[in-house]
C-alpha cells in the first residue's frame, strides 16, 4: 500500500487536496495532506519542518512525497533530510530547484517580485482574487466555483517562504522522482525531451530511468480540475510506471562545431562584450557591426557561458572573417522573470560596442537568436537611426504559455503595430520543423509585420530544428547561415 503526503503551492492548505484524497484512499493507498504554517514569519525552513514532522509521525516504512507548485521547496528539503523514509518524490507542475535556489525564481507574477525586491521588512505575499489566479499558472479547467474556493480557503503566503534559498546535501538526489505535467501551461513531455536533447548537463539528470513523466491535460491546479485522473495518475507515478526520457548521445548540443569554417579571429572582451574583429585595414576606418543576442533562459552557473560556445564563437568569427565587427553579448537572461533585466544588458552592451573606436557607430545590427527574440521589442518599437537591421533566428515572439511573468512590454507583434512600417528591416531564418507553440508566435508576428507594412525577409530552413546550425543537415544548414549573414552585412554597407 502506497501512503502518501500531499503538500499544496501558494496561499493554499491541504484542504485543496480533499477529492484527490479520497480517490486515493478509494484505491486502497494512504493520503495524508499537509497544511503548512502561514504565519507572517513563517520560512520555508519552517515549511521543511512542517512536511518532516508528519513524515516522521507516520508508522510506515516509506512514503510517497508529491510537492505542488511551490511545495516542490519543502517537499524536496524533506526528502533530503530523510531519504531512507521516501519512496519518490512527485513533481506535481512543479519546477527543479536546486541547492540554493529560492522559490522565489520560479514564481511566475511579476507583482510578488515587486512586492518582495523592493526593500525594507518584506511583507506577507496577498492570496489571488478569483480574476488574478492565472497569474500563478494556468486556470483551464476550473469552473468559476472552483476559482472562488480557492480564493476563499487561500491565506497570505509568508515573503520568508518565497526568498530563504533551498539548502539540500545532496541525499535527496538518491530518491526516485516523478514529473506530472500540466500542460495547458505549456510544458509537456515532448518539450522536456528537446530541453534534454539541447545538452544542458543539469538537465540530462531528467533521462535517468528512475524519472518517470506523465502528462495531465488540465490547467496548473488538477487536484481541482480532475481529482480523478490526478489520483490515478499518482498511483501510477508511485508504482514507478511513467515515460522515460533519452539522453542525447555524443556531446551536448551547444558544444557542436560551428557549421562553417570560421577562423579565429583577436577576441577583445569589454564587460558583458566580446569584440571578435576583422583584419586590420588602416584605410577602411571603423567597421560595421553585429551584436549577437544568446537565447534562454540559461542558467546563471553554466558553464561554458554562452559567448564562449562554439555556436556563437562561430557566428562572430564569421562576421568578423567577412569584415565587420562581431560581438557577442553575456546577459542575464537566466529566468522568464529576467527580461527587463536582459533588457537593460543589451542596452547597456549596444553602448559599449557604439563607443569602440574600432566600431562604425553610425552602421549596427542586432541579431536575436531563440528565448532572446522577445528582447527585440524595444528595438522594433522605437528603432534608433543607427539601427540599421533586426535578424531574429528561430525566435520566440510572444510570451510561450506559463509565461505570464513576462512584462507586456517585451512582445514584438506588439511593437510592430506601434512602430508599424518605421520598424528597421527585419531578417527572420525560420526553422520548419519548429516546435508548434514557438512557431505559433512567428505567425502572429508576421501577420502583424504584413498589418503594420514592415517587411520581412524570411531565410526558411524546411528540415531545420531549433538550433538547426549543430544538428544535421548540415548543407542546408551552411546555406542558410551563409545566406543570413550575407543579408543582414547588406543592410550595414555604406
Amino acid at each position: 500500500m502506497s501512503v502518501f503526503v500531499l503538500v499544496s503551492g501558494p496561499f493554499t492548505d491541504g484542504r485543496i487536496w480533499h477529492a484527490v484524497a479520497g480517490r486515493l484512499r478509494e484505491a486502497g493507498a494512504a493520503a495524508h495532506p499537509v497544511t503548512l504554517g502561514m504565519r507572517p514569519e513563517a520560512d520555508l525552513q519552517t515549511h521543511i519542518g512542517d512536511v518532516v514532522r508528519l513524515v516522521d509521525s507516520l508508522d510506515v516504512p516509506q512514503v510517497v512525497l508529491v510537492g505542488h507548485d511551490y511545495a516542490i521547496h519543502p517537499v524536496l528539503g524533506a526528502a533530503d533530510r530523510r531519504p531512507e523514509r521516501v519512496a519518490r518524490v512527485v513533481h506535481l507542475d512543479a519546477g527543479l530547484p536546486r541547492d540554493g535556489d529560492p522559490a522565489l525564481a520560479l514564481v511566475p507574477d511579476p507583482a510578488v517580485h515587486q512586492l518582495l525586491g523592493s526593500g525594507g521588512s518584506p511583507r506577507p505575499v496577498p492570496a489571488p482574487q478569483p480574476s488574478d489566479w492565472h497569474r500563478w499558472g494556468s486556470t483551464e479547467g476550473l469552473t468559476a466555483d472552483r476559482l472562488e474556493l480557492l480564493s476563499r480557503s487561500a491565506r497570505p503566503q509568508p515573503p520568508r517562504t518565497l526568498t530563504q534559498p533551498l539548502r539540500l546535501t545532496g541525499a535527496v538526489d538518491a530518491v526516485p522522482s516523478s514529473a506530472v505535467l500540466c500542460t495547458a501551461g505549456g510544458m509537456t513531455i515532448a518539450g522536456i525531451q528537446a530541453l534534454v536533447d539541447s545538452g544542458p548537463p543539469q538537465l540530462r539528470k531528467l533521462a535517468d530511468p528512475r524519472v518517470g513523466f506523465f502528462e495531465l491535460d488540465t490547467g496548473h491546479w488538477p487536484m481541482l480540475s480532475c481529482p480523478d485522473l490526478l489520483a490515478e495518475v499518482l498511483v501510477r507515478a508511485a508504482a514507478g510506471e511513467g515515460r522515460r526520457l533519452t539522453a542525447p548521445e555524443g556531446e551536448p548540443a551547444f558544444l557542436r562545431p560551428f557549421p562553417l569554417d570560421a577562423p579565429e579571429r583577436p577576441r577583445v572582451r569589454n564587460g558583458r562584450v566580446d569584440l571578435h574583429l576583422p583584419e586590420p585595414e588602416e584605410e577602411r576606418g571603423p567597421r560595421p557591426a553585429v551584436l549577437f543576442v544568446h537565447g534562454g533562459p540559461v542558467p546563471a552557473d553554466f558553464v561554458p557561458a554562452p559567448r564562449d560556445w562554439p555556436f556563437y564563437l562561430g557566428y562572430a568569427r564569421y562576421v568578423a572573417s567577412l569584415g565587420a565587427v562581431g560581438a557577442v553579448v553575456e546577459h542575464r537572461l537566466h529566468g522568464i522573470t529576467d527580461y527587463a533585466r536582459s533588457a537593460d544588458d543589451v542596452a547597456e552592451a549596444v553602448e559599449l560596442l557604439r563607443a569602440d573606436p574600432r566600431v562604425d557607430r553610425e552602421r549596427v545590427a542586432l541579431w536575436f537568436f531563440s528565448g532572446a527574440g522577445l528582447l527585440a521589442a524595444d528595438w522594433i518599437a522605437a528603432p534608433p537611426r543607427w539601427l540599421r537591421c533586426v535578424a531574429l533566428n528561430y525566435p520566440i515572439l510572444a510570451p510561450l504559455p506559463g509565461w505570464g511573468a513576462v512584462p507586456e512590454r517585451f512582445g514584438p507583434a506588439g511593437a510592430l503595430r506601434a512602430g508599424g512600417s518605421g520598424a528597421p528591416p527585419l531578417v527572420l531564418t525560420r526553422a520548419g520543423l519548429e516546435t508548434p507553440d514557438i512557431a505559433a508566435t512567428v505567425d502572429r508576428f508576421l501577420t502583424a509585420a504584413e498589418a503594420a507594412g514592415a517587411p520581412v525577409e524570411i531565410i526558411d530552413v524546411p528540415h531545420g530544428v531549433h538550433g538547426f546550425e549543430v544538428h544535421e543537415p548540415a548543407a542546408e544548414s551552411r546555406e542558410a547561415v551563409t545566406r543570413a549573414v550575407r543579408t543582414v552585412l547588406a543592410h550595414l554597407a555604406p
